[in-house]
């Protein structure tokens, strides 16, 4: 289509729209959102594709319900400058109104965009702050005519899907770029807070914060306590981002965990919403006993082991012995505090806050978890030296959102993930139990690919276990798509896939397959069907 249409309806002497260029296929694709308050309120959703923003208007915009076909009106293409755009186009142009950045990030096509694209059936995962996870855009009816089709955005059914709390765009309103409102931008005042962040400079500090109190941090909002919480994720990076806009924690080696306060008693929850106070009782009194009355935390309940180390075995041995001695509550996150929704707020605003309700105790049962601002490759180093899993770095101004997305990085020190286990082989030799552990993983169409196996790690303790386990979910079928056959499926005893594997590893093969895989323990905070494959910048399978 080109930018013919797109430079002809617009005066670039009145407009601030870009006038901009086609330009050079980039090696990522990158994606945009904006909320466009013309003289009707919809969402501009555009894709890069050959050098420009493929472009849909979405009255309704996106919905995380795959049972919602969203209607989106192809419309002329857009430059690619014009994916940093926020601002007022003026009355008497082109698209008169309010543009608010709703979300940003890369899509990755499922086969070639282009030919997919002209058949009218783009199909795409999503890596943005906002929006996760696998996609569709058709064309309804009719052949390829240009501008003003119709076409369909429909969600696919993945682990990002939402049946409830699927109206994104009204729990998530702000700006990506500026963290402001379409009233605030439309008040044209947004150019003073752009100011203040020019420096890259956080526009208040911690003890500022805490003399006005909670209700003065910028972003704060009056509202009621959530009965739930979504986590927010960090996405998987081969390189730890650079600047003084960045901080870094220690990646825990545990289960995430959700704590909510409601009138000084504590309940515990998985990412998954699994209520886990019974099993964690000791911290939950703990929490209970923090000086506030109403909360939500987020954190990592990790096991330490006697040198002060953390270990992800031990923590698996605490839950099977039910024995609560050594573990620790690790938390990093405030999302809201008497009365007030913090999620909008600043990250280092959180932290400041958080930081004054945790006991400064190093030995307590909950423990705030420090961060380091810049200097990230140095803090890597340092996390790997010290036996480490990695590290998690994260935006200094950005807000919380539920779900992965670029605010939050996390780089391994090296290759682990959770698997799937679809069936173990025979012992050989002196060992007891079973020989290894097949393993796999789901993609977007929740079907269960094989990856490999892992044979080390175990101890005889865990053999045993587990191999108790696996004999309960022994079935006569392979569950993967592609299970190993001919002398590779010699021995093999193949399982219903639910219990998840933590696994480290040496590398991917060029076949997909893992190299040198090693068990670390069982995890029992995660479903077995969310689990995928893990790369750098996606969530997906390869």
């Amino acid at each position: 289509m080109g930018l013919h249409q797109y430079w002809k309806k617009r005066n670039f002497k009145e407009t601030p729209e870009p006038r901009g260029a086609l330009q050079s296929p980039a090696d990522r694709l990158q994606f945009v959102i904006q909320k466009h308050a013309a003289t009707r309120l919809h969402y501009d959703f555009r894709l890069e594709l050959d050098g420009t923003l493929k472009s849909w208007a979405v009255p309704k915009g996106p919905s995380l319900n795959p049972h919602d076909k969203r209607l989106a009106v192809h419309v002329e293409d857009h430059p690619l400058d014009y994916g940093g755009f926020e601002g007022i186009i003026p009355p008497k142009q082109y698209g008169a109104g309010t543009v608010l950045l709703w979300d940003r990030g890369y899509w990755s096509p499922i086969g070639d965009p282009v030919v997919s694209y002209r058949r009218g059936r783009l199909k795409f995962y999503l890596s943005g702050q906002k929006l996760h996870g696998l996609w569709n855009l058709i064309r309804m009816g009719g052949r390829h005519g240009g501008d003003k089709e119709n076409w369909l955005l429909i969600k696919e059914k993945d682990d990002e899907a939402r049946s409830e709390g699927s109206e994104v765009t009204k729990h998530l309103t702000k700006s990506v770029a500026s963290g402001l409102t379409i009233e605030q931008i439309a008040s044209g005042r947004h150019r003073v807070w752009q100011s203040n962040r020019s420096t890259g400079q956080h526009t208040k500090s911690v003890p500022q914060a805490q003399e006005k109190g909670i209700q003065q941090l910028t972003g704060a909002r009056h509202a009621p306590q959530a009965k739930g919480n979504l986590p927010q994720l960090a996405t998987l990076a081969d390189e730890v981002p650079q600047g003084d806009e960045w901080v870094h924690e220690l990646k825990f080696d545990g289960y995430r965990i959700l704590c909510r306060v409601n009138n000084r008693s504590a309940k515990l929850f998985t990412r998954n919403g699994n209520d886990w106070t019974t099993k964690l009782h000791r911290i939950a009194e703990a929490a209970g006993a923090l000086p506030l009355k109403n909360a939500w935390l987020d954190g990592e309940v990790v096991a330490l082991k006697p040198d002060g180390s953390i270990s992800f075995q031990a923590l698996q041995n605490a839950f099977d012995t039910r024995s609560e001695t050594n573990l620790v509550y690790y938390v990093f996150d405030l999302l809201y505090l008497d009365g007030y929704d913090l999620k909008h707020a600043a990250l280092l605003d959180r932290k400041g806050a958080l930081a004054a309700i945790v006991p400064s105790d190093a030995s307590g049962l909950i423990r705030y978890s420090e961060h380091i601002t810049g200097r990230g490759e140095a803090v890597f180093a340092g996390a790997c030296r010290s036996g480490m899993e990695g590290i998690v770095s994260k935006r200094i101004d950005a807000a919380y959102l539920a779900g992965r997305n670029r605010n939050w990085i996390k780089v391994k020190c090296g290759l682990r993930q959770e698997f799937v286990v679809g069936g173990f082989t025979d012992p050989s030799g002196s060992r007891a139990a079973f020989g290894a552990l097949l393993l796999g993983v789901y993609d977007g169409q929740q079907q269960f690919h094989f990856v490999g196996r892992a044979g080390t790690g175990f101890s005889e303790r865990s053999l045993k276990e587990l191999h108790k386990r696996l004999i309960r979910l022994e079935q006569s079928r392979s569950p993967f798509v592609n299970p190993p056959n001919g002398l590779d499926a010699r021995g093999v005893h193949w399982v219903k896939p639910r219990l998840v594997a933590e696994v480290s590893f040496a590398e991917w093969t060029n076949e997909g397959l893992l190299r040198q895989a090693a068990f670390q323990g069982l995890r029992e905070d995660k479903p077995a069907k969310s689990v995928i494959k893990e790369g750098p910048g996606r969530s997906k399978p390869a």
